[in-house]
Parts: structure tokens; C-alpha cells; sequence
């Protein structure tokens, strides 16, 4: 089993944290569109032999799709590629982009999942975030997505931010909570070189993050969201028992996925290649018949450090048994010495063949994965 993501590289304003690659001109989304349509055929072989069971719209914001591209783009993909008739297909989308309407139309189109930008449901954040919805269109759209029939959803939160208190976090949560979302992913707020963000804080016009809040809110969040009923299956994602994403979670199980679109990345087990994160290159290359990436073949090494890197960000943490079968019994060894450290201070367990984190290992979950790399 295998899934297909799909990057839509535009949005209607920039963010001021966000890094990921994308354009406020929407001046040629039909023609990227066109493109995302040629690359399909260009990779229909990328995953020979494999039935898709994961498609992911991501971005960008790929709620500013019309119906009409939205249904071409499945419309080929299901032509194309070998997909289960229970495909997991998630749209992302920002709120105010989700009108009673246009949600009954996403469903009809095929989209069985939301993952929805919410960020934050106080007007504070948002204007401090320079998102482009309100926090009644944030409610708002929520009510009418479970209307609509939606009952996969989830929704993004940010933390650590300036403009949140403990209090104002608490709040944020609870409302998820009594939404009944079913799914949630909570990122701290990072300062990515670059982006508007790290521009004003430089300028000191807006102030600095503080890492020991962001480490606070997690730590609340993992104890409001346990008492809630949620299981914290992976380091930011957080589901109610049977609503794990199928998708992000391919990734951390290292399935097989590929990747359309400016930016996006593919993965087959042995090598990882991403196309190129410039719109106007991507296209032209693709019109020229060629798609353009950069490739990276995976040693042994690097394929036990990634498998390292996911797993151990899961509640299911690293398999040993697995390990000693795909890359022998001295990586075992490796593991068991290089986390003993860990496990005598608490940050980690082993459980029969399984070596996991523990709560109080997750604020740690990087430098822990680095001390266990080869």
C-alpha cells in the first residue's frame, strides 16, 4: 500500500511563521494545474505494483481549487493509478474558504477528510499569525463541515506564541475538545530562517519565542488531551481511538509515497527525490516533458537513521525485531546501549520488542533520535 501527496502551491497571503513553498499570485493556477495533470502520467510508474490507499492535497492552500480542477485532478489520479475503494482523501483548507456550499461540493467530489488551518480560535493569534480567516469563520466552519456530512476532520493548533497565555492555550484546546474534532495536530511556533517572522523579530518588532512556554503547552496539551480521550499516537498528532491519519502515518511507518507537484517529495524505500520548489521552473519543465528533481540514493545508514527519526516520534516507538531483520542484530546492540541512558533517566522504555519515549521523553524526541543515529 502505497499514497499520493499533492502540493497546491498557492495561497492567498503569506503567514508570517510559514516556510513551505508557495505563491500569493494565483495568476497561473490553471496552468500548474495542467502541469500536476502532465506529472501523473509522467510518474504513473513511480509506484508499480502498488494500490494506493492515501491521497493528500496539501500546500499551500488547496481549498482555493475550484471544483472544476479539484475533479480533474482526482479524475486522473483514479484513471492513472490503482486506488482502494476506501481511500483515505484529504483536502487542507483554511476556514475561511469553507462555506456551507462549497463543503457539499468538496464532499461530492470525493474528499472524505478535512484537515483544516485552524491555528488558533482568538482573534489575537490570527492577526498576530497574518492569517487570512477570522475566529468566528474558524468555529464557523467546523459546524458546517460535521452539516455537511464530514465527520474525518482535523484541525491544526499552534502554540508558544506571544500573544497565548496558558489560559488562552487552555481555552484553545478545550474548544477543539468541545467540537468533537476528532483529530488534532499542535505545532509549537518555530522561527524558520527566512520567513516573515524571523525578519521582525531581528528587527525587533515583534518578540522572540520562548522555549520553556512552548515546552509548558506541550506538556499541557499531552495532559488536557489524555484526560479528553485522546491517544497521543505520534509527537504532534493526537486522535481519538479510530481517527489516526492513514497518511502521515505511511510516512512514519516508511510506506511507499509519491509526490506531484513544485516541492513535493517521493519516496520508494531506496531513494527520496523532491521536484524543484520554484512554480515557473516546475512548469516549464514539465511542459519541456521532463520532470525536475534532485535525487538521493539511501545508504544502509541513512535508511536506519530515518527509520529511527519516524518511529521513535510514534507511540508505537522502534521495533527491535524489525530492526534486527532489515539491518541485522549489531543495530540492535546499538540501540540498547545508546538508550539505556535515556531509559535510567526516564525518557524512554522498552516495552517486549518495543522502544519507545516516554511523555516526559517527547520534549526530547530530536536529541534523543540524534544520540541513537549511526
Amino acid at each position: 500500500m502505497s499514497g499520493i501527496y499533492l502540493h497546491i502551491p498557492f495561497c492567498k497571503q503569506a503567514c508570517y511563521y510559514c516556510n513551505f513553498h508557495f505563491s500569493t499570485s494565483r495568476q497561473h493556477q490553471e496552468e500548474m494545474v495542467n502541469c500536476i495533470l502532465q506529472e501523473m502520467e509522467y510518474q504513473r510508474q513511480y509506484l508499480a505494483g502498488e494500490t494506493v490507499e492515501t491521497i493528500y492535497f496539501g500546500g499551500g492552500t488547496p481549498s482555493l481549487l475550484s471544483e472544476t480542477q479539484l475533479e480533474k485532478l482526482l479524475n486522473r489520479l483514479h484513471a492513472l493509478y490503482p486506488i482502494t475503494a476506501e481511500a483515505e482523501i484529504t483536502l487542507e483548507a483554511n476556514p475561511d474558504d469553507l462555506s456551507a456550499d462549497r463543503l457539499k461540493s468538496l464532499k461530492a467530489a470525493g474528499i472524505n477528510r478535512l484537515s483544516i488551518g485552524v491555528q488558533s480560535f482568538r482573534e489575537e493569534d490570527l492577526r498576530w499569525m497574518n492569517r487570512a480567516h477570522d475566529s468566528q469563520q474558524a468555529i464557523n466552519c467546523i459546524t458546517h463541515a460535521q452539516e455537511a456530512g464530514f465527520t474525518n476532520i482535523t484541525i491544526d493548533l499552534i502554540y508558544g506564541g506571544p500573544t497565548l497565555s496558558d489560559e488562552a492555550w487552555e481555552a484553545n484546546v478545550k474548544r477543539a475538545i468541545a467540537l468533537g474534532i476528532p483529530h488534532l495536530s499542535c505545532y509549537a511556533l518555530t522561527v524558520e530562517p527566512g520567513t516573515a517572522l524571523d525578519h521582525f523579530i531581528a528587527k525587533k518588532k515583534m518578540e522572540p519565542t520562548d522555549p520553556d512556554k512552548a515546552a509548558l503547552h506541550f506538556e499541557l496539551l499531552m495532559q488536557w488531551l489524555k484526560e479528553a480521550g485522546y491517544e497521543h499516537y505520534e509527537i504532534s498528532n493526537f486522535a481519538l481511538p479510530g481517527w489516526h491519519s492513514r497518511h502521515n502515518s505511511s510516512y512514519w511507518q516508511g510506506k511507499h509515497y509519491l509526490g506531484l507537484g513544485p516541492s513535493a517529495h517521493s519516496f520508494n524505500g531506496h531513494s527520496r527525490q523532491w521536484n524543484i520548489a520554484n512554480n515557473a521552473l516546475y512548469m516549464k519543465s514539465i511542459q519541456a516533458g521532463t520532470v525536475p528533481f534532485e535525487i538521493e540514493s539511501l545508504t544502509t545508514s541513512m535508511q536506519f537513521n530515518e527509520y529511527i527519526m519516524t518511529t521513535l516520534r510514534t507511540s508505537a516507538g522502534c521495533n527491535l525485531e524489525w530492526v534486527a531483520e532489515k539491518f541485522g542484530k549489531d543495530r540492535v546492540l546499538h540501540l540498547l546501549a545508546h538508550s539505556q541512558p535515556f531509559i535510567a533517566a526516564g525518557k524512554m522504555e522498552r516495552a517486549g520488542e518495543a522502544l519507545r519515549l516516554t511523555t516526559a521523553g517527547r520534549l526530547f524526541a530530536d536529541g534523543i533520535a540524534g544520540e541513537l543515529f549511526i
